[in-house]
Formats: C-alpha cells, structure tokens, sequence
C-alpha cells in the first residue's frame, strides 16, 4: 500500500506508468475502487492510498467501490451477509 500523501507527483507518474498501482482507495473508508472512479478522484488526497492489485487491498481489509466495481461490491455484500 502506498500513501498518497507520502509520494510526489513524479513519482505518482512513474507508478502509474510503470503499471506498479492499479487501484486507490480510501484509508478512513476502507473503500478500494479503480482509478477512474468519479468517487475516488473526490477523496482528499490525505485519505487516498494506492494498492497494486485487488487482492492486496481485500487483504487489508479494504471493501470494494459500489460505484466503478458494482460485481465485485455486490459479491462482498453477499458473501458478508451469507
């Protein structure tokens, strides 16, 4: 995971086109969504972290966007209320 807060924007670039983070997320929230999502791209920047991959976030304990990853979010409401 790493803290939005803690890097530059060089280096943001750099991990975005090195492909090394794939998802953001929300630290308060626990929410993990794409980098697209309308949701995510409204954080502050002081709650956004970036995962390299959905398994990495659902290990941390991150729930999936009901937004931008409506499969993923309806899954984990069933699977957490089943």
């Amino acid at each position: 995971m790493i803290f939005h807060k803690d890097i530059s924007h060089r280096e943001l670039a750099s991990f975005l086109k090195n492909k090394t983070i794939g998802l953001a997320g929300n630290k308060k929230l626990k929410i993990y969504g794409t980098l697209t999502c309308k949701s995510g791209k409204r954080m502050k920047m002081e709650n956004r972290v970036f995962f390299e991959s959905e398994y990495e976030a659902v290990e941390l304990g991150y729930r999936p966007c009901g937004h931008c990853l409506k499969l993923q979010y309806k899954k984990w409401l069933f699977d957490k209320f089943t």
